[in-house]
This record gives C-alpha cells, structure tokens and sequence, in this order.
C-alpha cells in the first residue's frame, strides 16, 4: 500500500508544482467551480458504490482502495489541466512570495479526494479490523499514514520559499545558484537522515516493545549481528496485518517496526529469520541505496526538463498542434512539457525503481542465510504470513516479488548456494550500469546546444499565439494587424500581405494599417509581391484619415513609385512642414525621388 501512494503522491506533487496558471482559464469560473463540485459529488457516490459491490476480505478491501486512489489521481490531473485548479488557488502564495502555500492548497485538494474514499471505506474497515473510528478520527488516522510521504518535499519548499523573502541579495544569488542548490539537497538529505525516521515514528503512533523476555531475546538476537536498532510495536492497520520493516540510516535514530500480529503468528525461529531479513537492507545499504535512485531521476529529470521546451519550439508538431488545441499556447506547452516528464517519472518507478526494490528485497531475503545458515524457517514464515492473511503465494506487484516467487527463489539457494553470490553479483553489476547510464544521459543532456536548437522560435510562436488569437476573435483586426507588423519585422512579407489583407476587410478605414500594407507592396524584398497601383489607392486612403509625416512618407513613396515626382516631391515637403524633426530623412527621400527609379522587378 504504502509503495503505491508513494507512486501518487509523486504524480500529484510533479503535476502541480510544474504546472504554471494562465492568465485566464480555459473554463469560465461558473463553469468550472460548478464542475469541481459535481466531479467530487460523483466520485463520492461512486467510492460508496465501489466499496458496496467489493468483495469480503482484505484483498477486495485494499484493492477496491487501490482503485478509487488511481481514480482520484486522474480526477485531479483533470482539476489541474482541465479546470485550472491552480489558477484559483495561485492567489493563496501572497503574490508569488510564498508558493508552497499554492502547492499545499492543491495538495490539500488531492487529500480531499482521498478523503471521499476514506470516509466510505470507513465501515468495511472497522467491521474488518474490529475498531471503531469517528468519520474525522479515521480520515486524520489515514492522513497521519501517509504524511511521512509528501512532509520532506513540504518542508524543504516552505524553508526555501522563506529564505528567499529575507532581505540579503547574497543569499538570493547564492539560492540561485548551483551551489544554492547543493546546499539545500545536502540539508534535505540531512532531513532525510535524521528528521524523517523520529517524525514518521510519531506519526504511525509506533510505541517501543514492552519491556520482558520477548524485547530482551529480540535485543540478544540483533547484538550478535552487530546491528542495533530501536525496536518498535507498529499498529499498521490496527497491528493485525503480518509485517515488519526498518527506517533510518543512523544507529541511534533506526526503527526496527514490528506488527503485534506478526509477533502473536510466529515462532521464535521464525521472527528470528524475519528480523535477519530486516538486518540484510541495512548490512546491504539498501537505505542509502534508495536514496541514491531519487537522486538518479532528479539528475534525469532536472537534465531532460532543460531541452525538453526547446525541442517543442523547434518542433511542428507543436505548432500543429497548437492550431488545434482549445489550450493557450504556455499550458499547451506546459501539458507537452508535464506529459513526457510524468510518463518517465511513472516508467523510472514502476520498472527501474521496481526492479532494484524488489532485488533489495531479494537479496535481503537472503541474508539468513549468513545469520541462520538455512531459508527454512524464513520459508516457514512466508507460508505462515500467506496463509494467515489471505494472500495468494502466486500473486505478485511491482515492489515486491509474490510469495511464492520468494520461497522458490529461497529453495533454489538452499539446494545450490552459489546462488546467492550471482544474485549479489547481478545486482552489483545492476547498479553500476544504472550509475553509469544515468551520468551519460545527464552529461548528454547538459552538453545539448539549446539555443541553437530552437533559434528564431520566438517569430514562430509569436505568430502561433496571434493565430490563436485571430481564431478566438474573428472580428477583432487588432490581431490580423499586430501579426501582420510582426511578419513584416521578420522579412516574411508574403505572409504579412497576406493578414494585412484580411484585417483590411474588417477594417478598411484604419489608417496605420492601409499606411503598412502600402509601404510593404513598396518596398517588398521580394519584387514579385510589389505593387505600386494598390499601394497608391492604399497610401491615399490613409493619408485622407491620418495626416502625419510617416503617412505621407508612404503617400510619397507611392507617388514617386508610380512616376508621378512633382506630386512626390510636394508630399514630402508637406511631410517635413508636418513633422520638422525627421526633416533630415524626408529630405534623403526626396534626393532619392529625383536621382533612382524605383524597381518593380
């Protein structure tokens, strides 16, 4: 349970703290708060029908649990994405200065979500497990379960967020920084190391093993492996469930956690063979070896989000896309951005993150037989647990091999134990390849010449956005015309002619725009788009409704193109009478009116 809302957890959170609120929302609020409302009264009704229509058992339980959190995971990118949740809730971060609080209200909104199904699911716990719990009392409960999971990510942002309000320059550039960076991933595995494992203990409710014959064996037993720990009673789902595990990296801060069920089921042989599992991640490093997989998919993910928006920009697809999509063009990019970044985080966990948990496992697994000299009595416990909880020995999951994968694995070292030297063998030669692929992608990646990848996007996008805009306001020339200008900047004239023309049918008495279109049909680099008669009845036109020195520099030019010089020369003078302090230019026109002809090929 607890390896798949880890898996959500890290959905939510990537989702929304990469997601930017636009400007304005894709729906208009009576829309879409209406439409919150009415998605989360659905999704009510149906974790009620769901937990209804389940099987009996803890396996229908957990599975019907497991379906209803995918679900609020979906319903939640459909908040974000489709309703901009964070639009709403941007105005919470006090502008701008203190974003966690935007990230905590939307991560609020997922718990509220999971809320829903907790409160229908309330019943067929308690007639499961044999407690009863108030509705709010086993919501808080749930929450205390899986707060461990986001706390270090909302403490670290919200330590970040307020050094950065702190009036000291320095520290902003040094936060900026590389360096800056180093620094706070350094405090957080600090965090991690000494902060995580007494703060989840408190929040699991997890109280020390009573003192007596059991504690003083458990402690015997752990001192001849050379390890010490804190041994602790952990009340996972009311201590009925057969289970144990380990936290924290340093001795003095290390919690051995032990379900009363699993102490009540097994024998001494056999919790010994489940305490030698235990023992095995911590003689084998697998607690730091976690930590070094996060920071693999952080270097990956920080390296690839880098190019990533740069290739979109250099893209088609982008652009045809965005030609279709009902998406602003920044939360098109966002969402193209969100999409393969999210697929990697889900692909990373799910198969590279899985396959080392699960050979941890394995190779934990193995370690009785350094502290037993056999797998017997682990095997034992493994039919024991499977039997007691219902499980089936086939039944596998991405984080675990299933039981009876386990038992034969265990079964084969008995027989052969060379076995166990290849496992380690495969899984040291496992984590150096993964070391060394991760170093080469990201070195790969940071050595990208980005902005050559994506140089001169900026026209490209720039006429994407105006494009959208013509399509949103089909009436409004202001858009046609501010394309056109942008066209013309860029030398792409044929195109510039071509939104000129269709902002004059919309508006055929603007003066600036029949002065543009007129100079354009002028002054073309391409003499083939020339067209000095238009550009004349153009030029006209707008000298009769905006009488300025610019417009009759137009009119001018017109004149001079279609051979009529005394009518050019006279303009321009009028021009200089109109605006004096261009007197030099319009008078370097003139002497070019008497000396060039103008060319229309």
């Amino acid at each position: 349970m607890l390896y798949n809302n880890l898996l959500y957890f890290l959905v939510v959170i990537f989702l929304f703290s990469i997601n930017t609120p636009p400007e304005t929302p894709l729906l208009a609020p009576y829309w879409a708060l209406p439409g919150i409302a009415g998605t989360l009264w659905v999704f009510y009704r149906l974790a009620r029908w769901v937990f209804a229509t389940a099987g009996s058992g803890p396996a229908a339980y957990f599975s019907a649990e497991k379906r209803l959190s995918i679900l609020a995971v979906l319903i939640f990118i459909g908040f974000v994405h489709l309703f901009d949740l964070k639009y709403y809730l941007a105005p919470l971060n006090l502008g701008g200065r203190l974003p966690i609080l935007t990230d905590v209200a939307g991560l609020a909104c997922f718990f509220g979500l999971l809320t829903l199904v907790w409160l229908q699911a309330r019943r067929r716990y308690q007639a499961m497990f044999g407690r009863l719990y108030t509705s709010w009392s086993f919501v808080w409960s749930n929450i205390r379960v899986n707060l461990p999971i986001v706390l270090p990510w909302l403490l670290l942002s919200l330590l970040f967020d307020l050094l950065k309000l702190l009036p000291i320059p320095v520290l902003d550039e040094l936060l900026q920084s590389p360096w800056g960076e180093l620094g706070f991933f350094v405090l957080f595995l600090f965090f991690l190391v000494l902060a995580f494992p007494p703060l989840v203990r408190w929040l699991w409710g997890c109280t020390p093993l009573p003192p007596g014959p059991q504690r003083d064996r458990l402690v015997r037993f752990c001192r001849a492996q050379g390890f010490r720990s804190n041994i602790l009673i952990w009340p996972l789902f009311e201590g009925q469930v057969l289970t144990a595990g380990i936290m924290g990296i340093v001795p003095k801060l290390r919690y051995l956690l032990i379900t009363p069920a699993l102490l009540e089921a097994l024998s001494e042989e056999e919790i010994d063979s489940v305490l030698a599992h235990e023992i095995g991640h911590v003689k084998r490093m697998h607690l730091v070896l976690y930590i070094l997989l996060f920071i693999g998919f952080s270097l990956f993910a920080g390296a690839l989000a880098e190019p990533l928006p740069h290739v979109l920009l250099a893209s088609d697809f982008f652009y045809r896309l965005l030609a279709l999509s009902p998406f602003a063009p920044e939360n098109l990019m966002g969402i193209l951005i969100t999409v393969p970044l999210l697929l990697l985080m889900v692909l990373y966990f799910r198969f590279i993150f899985g396959y080392f948990i699960r050979n941890f496992e394995r190779q934990a697994d193995l370690y009785v037989f350094k502290v037993q000299g056999t797998s017997r009595p682990l095997i034992a416990s493994f039919e024991k647990i499977a039997r007691l909880s219902g499980s089936r020995r086939e039944e596998k999951n991405w984080h675990h091999f299933g039981i009876g994968e386990r038992i034969d694995f265990l079964q084969r070292c008995e027989r052969d134990r060379g076995q166990v030297k290849k496992h380690d063998r495969k899984l040291l030669l496992s984590l150096v390849l993964y070391v060394l692929m991760i170093l080469t992608l990201v070195t790969t990646l940071h050595r990208m010449d980005t902005e050559s990848l994506s140089q001169g996007y900026e026209t490209r996008y720039a006429e994407a956005v105006l494009l959208r805009k013509v399509r949103q306001e089909p009436e409004n020339s202001v858009w046609l015309i501010v394309l056109g200008d942008l066209l013309q900047s860029r030398q792409m004239e044929k195109k510039a002619i071509q939104a000129y023309e269709q902002a004059l049918l919309l508006a055929p008495m603007n003066a600036d725009l029949n002065n543009n279109l007129a100079w354009l049909l002028l002054t073309a680099q391409d003499k083939n788009l020339r067209d000095r008669q238009r550009a004349l009845t153009l030029a006209r036109t707008a000298s009769l409704l905006k009488e300025h020195g610019y417009v009759l520099d137009t009119l001018a030019t017109a004149y001079w193109a279609n051979g009529l010089l005394a009518e050019a020369l006279a303009t321009q003078a009028k021009a200089i009478r109109i605006d004096p302090e261009n007197r030099a230019y319009y008078r370097k026109q003139m002497e070019k009116f008497e000396q060039e002809q103008w060319e229309d090929k």
